[in-house]
């Protein structure tokens, strides 16, 4: 906002003198005031949106396998606890859930709504999966047909191979433990902690860790909310960085064990 009123300010006063930079200044804040207003207006559309769909998303992935069990809706509404919705948002998060998992849902259309906000951002893709994956494996399997669905959530948003299989690997690891025997990491879990950072296993120490940064950095979860996810969901941003942290650590700990 300053950097417009200063503009408009120094452009008042090149062209009308002492006068020109009050009534420059003054155009510059009207201006600024307006974007500012536009910006916010965008950035709730977009936070809405971010909520509705993922709770459509969320009824649609878990009905895939035919039906809806209890410990898919009970985890439904634990996640409704951590986002601390009120009644009415619960009430619209119930609606988009059952909106999903009705046989005339169009699910295409729901992500082409959704793909505008998360653009290019992957890290906005990861969360919204990242919620999907927790209501879908709350009964502690995958069925093939939810995963699936979950993978065609993912390339409807723009997700490439490397996302995917960063998908992958978090599904697998929803369901199946870290370590083998002696506490050693498993070398699936190995295998999966790698696909989460996005590096191949023979990438150097280096190379991993200028991966983890960077996606550190990209989730955030500040940053995140800047770009459309909502302040509710700060909390599942927060877990996302703790699951990368945690497969950089399995990484680690593999390496020194090997040296």
């Amino acid at each position: 906002m300053l950097t417009l009123i200063l503009i408009g300010a120094l452009l008042g006063l090149w062209i009308g003198g002492p006068l020109g930079l009050l009534i420059g200044g003054g155009i510059g804040y009207w201006i600024a005031r307006r974007w500012r207003r536009s910006a916010l207006g965008r950035l709730a559309g977009a936070r809405a949106q971010f909520l509705e769909s993922t709770f459509a998303v969320m009824g649609c992935l878990c009905k895939a396998d035919g039906r809806v069990s209890e410990d898919e809706l009970e985890a439904s509404r634990r996640i409704w606890d951590q986002l601390r919705l009120d009644e009415s948002q619960r009430a619209r998060a119930r609606a988009d859930f059952n909106r999903g998992k009705a046989a005339d849902f169009d699910l295409d259309a729901e992500l082409a709504r959704l793909r505008p906000i998360v653009g290019q951002q992957s890290a906005l893709r990861q969360v919204f999966l990242q919620i999907q994956l927790a209501a879908i494996a709350a009964d502690g399997r995958l069925d093939p047909a939810e995963h699936e669905m979950l993978v065609r959530v993912a390339r409807g948003l723009g997700c490439n191979e490397s996302e995917v299989a960063q998908i992958e690997a978090l599904l697998r690891g929803a369901t199946a433990g870290d370590t083998g025997p002696g506490g050693a990491p498993s070398a699936q879990a190995l295998e999966d902690a790698y696909r989460v950072l996005g590096v191949d296993s023979r990438a150097s120490d280096t190379e991993i860790k200028r991966a983890y940064r960077k996606l550190m950095s990209e989730n955030h979860p500040d940053k995140l909310a800047a770009k459309g996810l909502p302040e509710s969901m700060r909390e599942m941003a927060e877990k996302r960085t703790r699951e990368i942290t945690h497969a950089y650590d399995l990484i680690k700990q593999a390496r020194a064990e090997a040296a």
